[in-house]
């Protein structure tokens, strides 16, 4: 199992390579399911994977000047505090219930990424592009909540939220998209480190495990990232749509005693035992 495990860490990378997104969103099934980690194990294991992969794809933009600092610092910095508390308020809250929001979260996600990607297939059939949401500003307050609730979720559930924070960026804080993907990458790593220094101190961390997955990771992230240049990525995001609406209805399906209960169970303890464990 350790092998496979290690094996899919490569898919987190190649789909934040390929996608700009959607690391997070596999991870958390990979660590719990195929590696056998406990759930808030694997949601704090999580958060640092997808962290240090999208640190090294928001250097990459930085290079190409797609990274607006002061945005992410304004959104990231609010956005921060929203994480620390979602981490730390996870220590109240089941395993199984974080699954079953995680599960929920994978399954939105999926409904926005394949009416995207069939958009941008009907429009590359017609050779056309897509229109580009107009940048403007929000107020101050509007653009704290946002960043608040995003952070709140990246937290919780241990999901990076790109899919929320490219278009917060572009909606509220003003951003053009090509600087909004860019900083979003920015954004996610922060939150995901301040959510990880959240989970330390109540959850036990694996450090060879979570250093041998993040370095393969690192590896599909850059091989990702050539590879986009070569792919249709409206068919990509269907075919990734689908694979998230597969896991989601798995993770329901495993978690559905807690699920009948309103989440109240945990996860079973049998999963939070090691690799070497099992």
């Amino acid at each position: 199992m350790p092998i496979l495990g290690f094996s899919l860490a490569a898919l987190i990378g190649l789909s934040l390579g390929l996608l700009g997104g959607g690391g997070s969103i596999i991870t958390v099934p990979i660590l719990v399911y195929v590696l056998g980690f406990g759930a808030k194990q694997s949601i704090a294991m999580g958060l640092a994977v997808v962290g240090v992969t999208s640190l090294f794809g928001a250097a990459s933009h930085w290079r190409r000047g797609n990274v607006q600092l002061r945005a992410a610092l304004v959104f990231g910095g609010v956005a921060m505090a929203g994480t620390y508390a979602g981490a730390r308020l996870s220590a109240f809250v089941s395993g199984a219930l974080q699954l079953l929001l995680f599960a929920t979260v994978m399954l939105v996600a999926a409904f926005f990424m394949f009416r995207n990607g069939r958009k941008e297939a009907a429009l590359a059939a017609r050779k056309q592009s897509a229109p580009v949401p107009e940048p403007r500003k929000a107020s101050f307050p509007v653009m704290a909540l946002a960043a608040l609730g995003v952070g709140g979720l990246t937290g919780l559930v241990g999901v990076g939220g790109g899919f929320l924070i490219v278009p917060a960026l572009v909606l509220l804080v003003g951003l053009p998209m090509k600087q909004a993907v860019g900083t979003s990458l920015l954004v996610i790593a922060l939150n995901s480190f301040v959510g990880f220094a959240g989970y330390l101190g109540h959850v036990e961390v694996p450090w060879l495990y979570l250093g041998i997955f993040t370095a393969i990771a690192v590896v599909g992230i850059l091989l990702g990232t050539w590879a986009s240049h070569f792919v249709s990525q409206a068919a990509l995001k269907r075919a990734f749509s689908a694979f998230l609406v597969v896991m989601g209805a798995f993770i329901m399906f495993k978690n559905r005693e807690a699920l009948a209960q309103g989440g109240s169970e945990p996860a079973p303890r049998a999963a939070s035992a090691t690799p070497h464990s099992r």
